[in-house]
């Protein structure tokens, strides 16, 4: 049973109980009568609704960031900010989404064509603990935009925060069934995913679990999303804003504790301002403010569990042994609580399997690199292709780092982040498919199109 773990203290909470497979089947009958109604619903109504939801956001803002904070540790600062965005992107479907939705006319040779884009019914979203409110709202609000109803596979460690995520919609007035949440165990979800029902699948998460849901769905013959893990390239060139760059990369890194899929993992600096970039992202570093999560002027709390912090702790000694060299931290405090200190890692050998492996937790890796071609060689010698930001005033690289990095997104003299207006999505084994913006309410959609005569 999904049981609630405070990682700044250990502290177990409440116990939410998992449902029955009567419960699940009654779950998922409720959610094909709500799409019945719900696909024919104007799209005022469905804009209404998302406008009630974002205003539940920002009412309860304080109320769902301490969830966030006591459930998986994040900064009660940084969580308020991630209500802040769901908030956002809830206005962002509402005051968009219909536009979206245009008709898309063309004229043939003989007669003309009109594509329609229609719903198509109950989609199942496999979701983390890492951004436990706006992973979830990112598919959230344009299935309910699209006329699509959703279906919610939370991460064990965030129960109440995914018990709170259904219960906004209703408070908001929406009808039963439209989003459900389900305390399940991961070996239920490829029942579901079979289920006649349900027409399609969305996972964020690692890579081993986007493989299982894969083929859940590949044997099913049903579309899949997936959002999967990033071991993204931080470049920083000798014309950029040095100091700035590496301020910005003391965040990229360390924000969430490292645990984001997008933030900067691997820095990438050019010989002749690595010197500089060190001094300032070191000290950078060190005096981040780590403690109490509930605290305003904390940086960094605690890792998610004891199990996710040990598992970077294992890492982080098995990159030692392959010959990196640590320079700071990675030290476990003796005190209850998933707590670490960054850890910054430089001279990883080239051929080290770590070095092209993802730390979902707070170490940096730093790679010295003599050219534009050896730094977009490094950033591409991993199995990955999430984001990256690179860093440089000269046009020409500019475009070399957009044509040439393997990835989903590219962020220039600037920290990548998700936003609602943005596609959001991977290459390689970071996954298939957008979020956010039109293409992520179209993913589930049927673009029907209609033949007619002149």
């Amino acid at each position: 049973m999904p049981t609630q773990v405070n990682p700044a203290t250990g502290e177990e909470g409440e116990t939410f109980p998992e449902l029955s497979d009567d419960q699940i089947e009654a779950k998922l009958a409720k959610a094909a009568a709500a799409f019945r109604h719900w696909r024919n619903t104007e799209y005022k109504t469905r804009t209404d609704l998302l406008t009630q939801i974002a205003n539940q956001y920002g009412q309860r803002r304080d109320e769902l960031a301490a969830i966030i904070t006591m459930e998986m540790g994040k900064p009660v600062k940084q969580a308020r900010a991630e209500i802040e965005k769901c908030e956002k992107a809830f206005r962002f479907y509402a005051e968009n989404g219909p536009h979206m939705l245009n008709p898309i006319e063309r004229q043939l040779v003989s007669g003309r064509s009109v594509s329609r884009w229609l719903p198509q019914g109950p989609v199942l979203a496999v979701m983390p603990w890492n951004y436990p409110f706006w992973q979830v709202v990112r598919f959230m609000a344009p299935t309910i935009m699209a006329g699509n109803v959703g279906l919610l596979k939370h991460a064990s460690s965030t129960p109440g925060c995914a018990a709170a995520l259904e219960q906004i919609v209703l408070d908001a007035g929406g009808p039963e069934g439209l989003f459900q949440n389900m305390h399940i165990s991961s070996s239920k979800v490829a029942g579901i995913i079979a289920d006649d029902r349900v027409v399609a699948v969305t996972i964020t998460g690692s890579e081993g679990a986007g493989i299982k849901v894969a083929e859940a769905a590949g044997h099913n013959l049903k579309k899949v999303v997936l959002e999967l893990g990033g071991s993204d390239p931080f470049i920083v060139m000798p014309s950029a804003d040095v100091r700035k760059a590496a301020e910005t990369a003391v965040t990229a890194r360390l924000q969430n504790a490292g645990q984001s899929c997008i933030c900067g993992k691997r820095m990438v600096v050019h010989e002749d301002v690595y010197d500089e970039f060190m001094d300032i992202f070191t000290e950078g570093v060190k005096t981040i403010r780590i403690g109490d999560p509930t605290d305003e002027g904390t940086e960094m709390g605690p890792l998610s569990s004891e199990g996710a912090r040990d598992d970077i702790a294992e890492q982080l000694e098995k990159a030692v042994r392959s010959g990196a060299t640590k320079i700071y931290g990675g030290d476990i405090p003796d005190k209850p609580g998933a707590w670490m200190t960054p850890a910054i890692l430089t001279g990883i050998p080239e051929d080290a399997p770590v070095a092209r492996e993802e730390f979902f937790g707070p170490v940096a890796m730093v790679f010295k690199v003599k050219d534009i071609d050896e730094a977009i060689t490094v950033a591409n010698n991993i199995p990955f292709g999430l984001g990256s930001s690179a860093w440089t005033t000269d046009e020409s690289e500019k475009e070399r780092f957009i044509r040439d990095i393997e990835a989903g997104m590219t962020a220039i003299n600037q920290m990548l982040a998700s936003d609602p207006y943005a596609p959001f999505g991977g290459v390689k084994r970071s996954g298939h498919g957008r979020e956010l913006g039109s293409h992520g309410l179209h993913e589930f959609m049927n673009l029907k199109n209609v033949m007619l005569p002149e």
